[in-house]
């Protein structure tokens, strides 16, 4: 069971596709996951020019990171999303990705768009943290 308790609140919005909040408790292990880029085991950036495929290949490779970890998907407590894209369809397509790779684990989350990313090609990248007992 996860330690995370994702927190709704009956005062906001409820067209939020995300919790508002999440809460850890107290005797957890906090794990800071680097930014999980589309990159492949070779070192190369996947799919240029698609931000869905891309924002599936950074959900892969969180997954393998929080497992490494300890951890699995179900004890993240916080995402931040980020597209390199002004255009707000590019950081929809992205999230669309992402929130249906969480499934019912709808985590908090930050979708922002950027200017640019590290990897040459690199159109999203999503940070996470999770917590563990």
């Amino acid at each position: 069971m996860s330690s995370v308790r994702l927190v709704r609140s009956s005062r906001l919005s409820a067209s939020a596709e995300y919790a508002y909040a999440s809460a850890v408790p107290r005797d957890a292990d906090l794990i800071f996951l680097a930014g999980a880029c589309p990159i492949d085991e070779d070192g190369t950036t996947v799919s240029p020019g698609d931000y869905a495929a891309q924002a599936r290949k950074c959900f892969e490779n969180l997954v393998v990171a929080v497992t490494d970890a300890g951890a699995t998907i179900r004890d993240i407590a916080v995402t931040r999303v980020l597209v390199a894209s002004s255009n707000q369809a590019d950081l929809i397509t992205a999230w669309e990705v992402v929130r249906d790779a969480f499934g019912d684990h709808d985590v908090p989350s930050t979708l922002m768009g950027v200017t640019v990313l590290g990897y040459d090609d690199q159109l999203v990248e999503i940070e996470a943290i999770a917590a563990v007992r």
